[in-house]
């Protein structure tokens, strides 16, 4: 890690812009025209793309920094929760209800637990995973499926079920397993720390 990498280098400023995406992400979803929907995709399919080319950026240029490693999770959550919560307002199912309440319960769950080893200085034993990478993956790509989908009803109120949709939903609950998967292996390497510590606020 750069010991004086500036605040506001390239990497640093793309994961800014991510976080300046997320109002414009949920005006385009709501905006009352054809395509909104395509667009809020994009929208979110080219954050998910940044996240990996800042990563990419920080490594090539040497410009990795304290700020970065705080921003660049925040700005995935933050982006992900969102989007979240706009589709299951628009698909006001339970079987989009729980996997989102999950993956949402997960993030905080791994974030304070982060917070909790760097304290004890363990930071590295909870370090992401393969396993969560891949879960970033499918996550994203799920997101960004069911955000380009707005579904139709019927009359009764019932989501009409295109093959799109069932891909989304299908790899929603891929990331959701793996959300709990790589959840428990991060639990299991912070086991050891759990005995004797002392209790926060």
């Amino acid at each position: 890690m750069s010991k004086h990498a500036p605040i506001l280098n390239l990497p640093n400023i793309l994961t800014l812009i991510r976080v300046a995406a997320i109002p414009v992400l949920v005006l385009v979803f709501y905006v009352p025209t054809k395509g909104s929907d395509v667009m809020a995709a994009a929208l979110f399919l080219a954050a998910g793309l940044t996240d990996w080319l800042d990563g990419y950026l920080a490594r090539r240029l040497g410009q990795t920094s304290p700020f970065g490693a705080f921003l660049d999770p925040v700005a995935d959550k933050l982006i992900v929760a969102v989007a979240l919560v706009m589709l299951v307002q628009v698909h006001a199912t339970l079987w989009l209800s729980v996997p989102a309440m999950v993956i949402v319960c997960r993030e905080i769950t791994v974030s304070a637990l982060r917070e909790w080893m760097a304290e004890l200085g363990q930071r590295s034993r909870v370090a992401v995973s393969s396993v969560g990478k891949i879960k970033t993956v499918a996550q994203m790509g799920s997101i960004t499926v069911l955000l380009g989908l707005k579904p139709a009803h019927t009359a009764s109120g019932d989501i009409v079920m295109t093959p799109g949709l069932w891909i989304g939903y299908a790899a929603l609950y891929l990331a959701t397993a793996l959300t709990l998967w790589s959840m428990y292996r991060y639990l299991r390497a912070a086991a050891p720390q759990f005995r004797g510590a002392g209790r926060g606020e």
